[in-house]
């Protein structure tokens, strides 16, 4: 991809995602993930209705008439996006690879950061961490993320959520929402991630295409493992056979649900072909 093919790229998928953070996800963003604690703003007169605990009486005693305390919320939040680049994200059986839509959704989610003035990191994995952006605020942090989503060639196909879980815990010592976005055919991350669920703030984003979840009766048929390179027959017509496939997904399925739920985090499931405005809108409003 050419240097202008990239800008037009970037440039498309920020006026779809800014439209949606600036319309849609700004406040529920907003309402969703709260700041640190509340921080001391002025002092004022006293005012009918004012809790009585809120008085300084220190500033009363000075002035011989009620001054209260105003605080509010210390908004500013760090938020880490961790996106999986391995080889399984270049699948598709429908007009969008599973990467086309997680850089979609994890642009929609830095831009609702931004408008709330947080800062936003990036974390690519594989089997590895692929790359680390420390996170940063504005615009022009914000594009570079989405270039790196757009262009980035991993070194690896393969996948260890657990791996970059490990690494977020080392690079991130200050409480942080956290967004791991993956098609999680993958095990073996539970331990870690209850250690990182009890420090941040987790949400596993679960992107995955229909045909992952059942094989048609094609015949007998030739597919390719995206990560590893391997190459098998496999005879669809056969119903253990495409039963067997099914189990295999239901399993990764239930250990990402249940290995979320159980760390405290949150959980959102959506098809390549779904709309992901929706998840999320539905998630932040049961949050909020």
């Amino acid at each position: 991809m050419n240097t202008k093919e990239l800008l037009k790229k970037v440039r498309k998928i920020e006026i779809k995602t800014r439209r949606l953070s600036d319309h849609i996800f700004g406040g529920e963003y907003h309402s969703t993930f709260k700041g640190r604690g509340m921080t001391f703003s002025e002092v004022r007169q006293y005012q009918f209705g004012d809790d009585v605990r809120s008085i300084d009486w220190n500033v009363t005693a000075r002035y011989n008439e009620p001054y209260v305390k105003v605080f509010e919320e210390e908004r500013e939040l760090t938020m880490m996006l961790m996106v999986d680049v391995s080889g399984s994200e270049l699948f598709a059986t429908t007009n969008q690879f599973k990467k086309d839509v997680l850089t979609e959704i994890s642009a929609t989610l830095a831009f609702s950061a931004m408008q709330n003035n947080d800062k936003v990191g990036l974390i690519l994995f594989s089997d590895e961490v692929e790359l680390f952006i420390p996170p940063k605020k504005g615009k022009s942090h914000v594009l570079r993320i989405i270039r790196e989503l757009l262009e980035f060639k991993p070194k690896s196909k393969e996948t260890n959520i657990g791996e970059a879980l490990k690494f977020l815990t080392n690079v991130m010592k200050k409480k942080a929402i956290v967004f791991v976005l993956s098609d999680f055919i993958a095990d073996d991350y539970d331990n870690t991630l209850r250690i990182v669920g009890n420090k941040h703030d987790v949400t596993g984003i679960r992107v995955y295409d229909e045909k992952e979840e059942y094989i048609p009766n094609l015949g007998m048929i030739q597919v390719q493992d995206t990560e590893t390179g391997g190459v098998k027959l496999i005879n669809t017509s056969s119903k253990k056979v495409r039963h067997e496939y099914w189990r295999y997904h239901l399993e990764k399925v239930d250990y990402f649900n249940n290995a979320f739920t159980k760390s405290g985090s949150g959980v959102i499931n959506c098809r390549v072909d779904e709309s992901y405005v929706k998840k999320l809108l539905g998630y932040f409003k049961r949050r909020g």
